[in-house]
């Protein structure tokens, strides 16, 4: 009788989810895998032979302080665009939920820089730094846009925030969107009747029931920022003198252009783990505020 049951069960998982578990393995699990065999050779990347070094990429990626440095931008740049993209999101999202009139047209317009491809996001902004603001500054004799940002090191890197923000914040405003449509009216006119002010209705009623908006939100932008690429790669290529190369453009250019596949495995490895421990726990402790609330 047990055989049958487990029998009819597998049966029914294979029928419903044995195609999207297939392809979940195919697509994730596998190249993850061999990804991770990779880190024990010396592959260029072309070649069919795949010489074993055992722990040497580790120790090179260890030792690579190009890496590091390209790491250490890449968390300076997520904490100050996590924090821009929430803030203006939920700035967005508490406006076209108030009943403005064209709300929906607000949205709409919000969202579209995300369905923008980040290359031509990249290219598109680069014209506007290089080009535009140049020119306004030109024309009406204004220091800060006189040069493009993209020259120097600093504006090179909030250039990169300013698109990001730009870009990341419309999708997170639906989100919000959402957790305030979420709330309760009724919470809402009590807290009123109790005689809270707005300001107390927000803080004290309205965020702490959107919680669960506000952990969907930070993990989607710090796994975002954490992985740039595209944009880094067309709007400041890593210049100026590879000032603004985050983690995910050096583990490309280890890997494809420098043709050091195994280093560029083994530093992808480390990128994913504090991408991974990073966003677990804030996934964690926003579970508990949210169960908390």
């Amino acid at each position: 009788m047990k055989k049958n049951t487990l029998s009819y069960k597998c049966q029914q998982y294979a029928m419903f989810a044995g195609v999207s578990t297939a392809a979940f393995v195919a697509v994730v699990i596998l190249p993850f895998v061999y990804g991770l065999y990779l880190t024990f050779t010396s592959w260029d990347g072309v070649s069919k032979n795949k010489p074993f070094v055992g722990l040497s990429n580790y120790t090179a990626t260890f030792s690579d302080t190009a890496f590091w440095q390209a790491l250490g931008r890449t968390v300076i740049y997520s904490a100050i665009s996590v924090i821009l993209v929430n803030v203006v999101a939920f700035a967005l999202a508490y406006l076209v939920t108030r009943g403005v009139k064209g709300q929906n047209f607000f949205r709409a317009g919000f969202f579209i820089p995300n369905l923008i491809g980040g290359i031509v996001l990249g290219y598109v902004w680069k014209f506007v730094f290089n080009r535009a603001f140049v020119a306004l500054g030109t024309s009406f004799s204004i220091g800060a846009l006189s040069t493009s940002w993209l020259a120097t090191t600093g504006g090179a890197m909030l250039c990169l925030i300013i698109v990001s923000v730009w870009q990341y914040a419309g999708y997170m405003m639906l989100i919000y969107v959402a957790g305030f449509m979420s709330v309760p009216k009724d919470l809402i006119e009590a807290a009123q009747i109790d005689g809270c002010t707005p300001n107390q209705t927000m803080f004290h009623v309205t965020v702490p029931l959107m919680t669960s908006s506000f952990v969907q939100c930070l993990f989607l932008t710090i796994t975002r920022c954490f992985m740039v690429y595209d944009v880094n790669l067309s709007l400041t290529k890593g210049e100026p003198f590879n000032t603004s190369v985050m983690a995910a453009m050096h583990v490309y250019n280890q890997a494809f252009t420098y043709k050091k596949y195994g280093v560029g495995q083994a530093e992808a490895l480390i990128l994913f783990i504090v991408c991974a421990v990073v966003g677990v726990t804030q996934v964690y402790i926003g579970k508990k505020a949210e169960v908390a609330a």
